[in-house]
């Protein structure tokens, strides 16, 4: 089977992403430590967070409506301005964030870009993914860039049918089992986990051992080797 597109994830795959959500969190927690113990902010805001994600979507700033909504509903909806201050504080800091390519991301989509069609394909708020990967500078290295509200098998299905030769010629590379593993196994693809050390609770799955087209590499440096295996 000759592999003709690869598809990327974006955050936490070729850039950091969650750990600056993390050190949000972190400073989400501080903010109210006067109010709950950091383990009930946690749930609260998860539960926040899921409960959100079809009206908000992922990103930066669905992210920081549900910090509001969680200070809201534990302070009895009304929390004082200075949290609803330092909390938007904290999301234009997310959004205006450095971009930092993880280790061996420029070799390894370099490599790959010389014999097949990279496509990124990532979640999130449009505008902000797209002044990320302007900043990476790894823009010139796609052929097709895809900012989708959700990632399921038919998504996959029908990028790799648009800026492909179809699913089973392609193969995806993320770091999370969730979205970008199991649902690009589902539509046909080939698919390569590149974990990274955070991952989201929303995100999390189990790793579908025994697949045929299923691999786990240690970096993304290790990428171009498995793909051109699979030729």
């Amino acid at each position: 089977m000759r592999i003709t597109t690869v598809g990327l994830d974006a955050d936490d795959t070729l850039w950091h992403n969650e750990t600056i959500f993390r050190l949000t969190q972190d400073r989400f927690q501080a903010l109210m430590a006067d109010v709950a113990a950091p383990q009930v902010l946690d749930e609260r805001l998860a539960a926040v967070e899921r409960r959100n994600l079809s009206l908000y979507g992922y990103g930066v700033k669905g992210f920081t409506l549900s910090l509001i909504e969680t200070a809201m509903e534990l302070t009895g909806g009304e929390p004082p301005g200075r949290i609803i201050a330092d909390i938007l504080a904290a999301g234009r800091e997310m959004l205006g964030h450095p971009v930092e390519p993880l280790p061996g991301v420029d070799r390894a989509l370099a490599e790959l870009s010389e014999a097949y069609r990279l496509v990124l394909i990532t979640k999130g708020d449009l505008l902000h993914q797209e002044q990320k990967l302007a900043a990476s500078g790894l823009g010139d290295l796609f052929a097709a860039v895809e900012i989708v509200s959700e990632k399921d098998a038919a998504t996959y299905d029908r990028i790799f049918a648009r800026h492909g030769t179809g699913a089973a010629q392609a193969a995806m590379c993320g770091n999370s089992l969730r979205s970008d593993i199991l649902p690009a196994l589902q539509a046909g693809a080939f698919a390569a986990h590149v974990p990274y050390p955070l991952t989201w609770a929303h995100e999390m799955a189990e790793a579908p051992e025994g697949h045929a087209r299923f691999a786990e590499l240690a970096s993304i440096a290790e990428l171009p080797g498995w793909v051109r295996g699979l030729g």
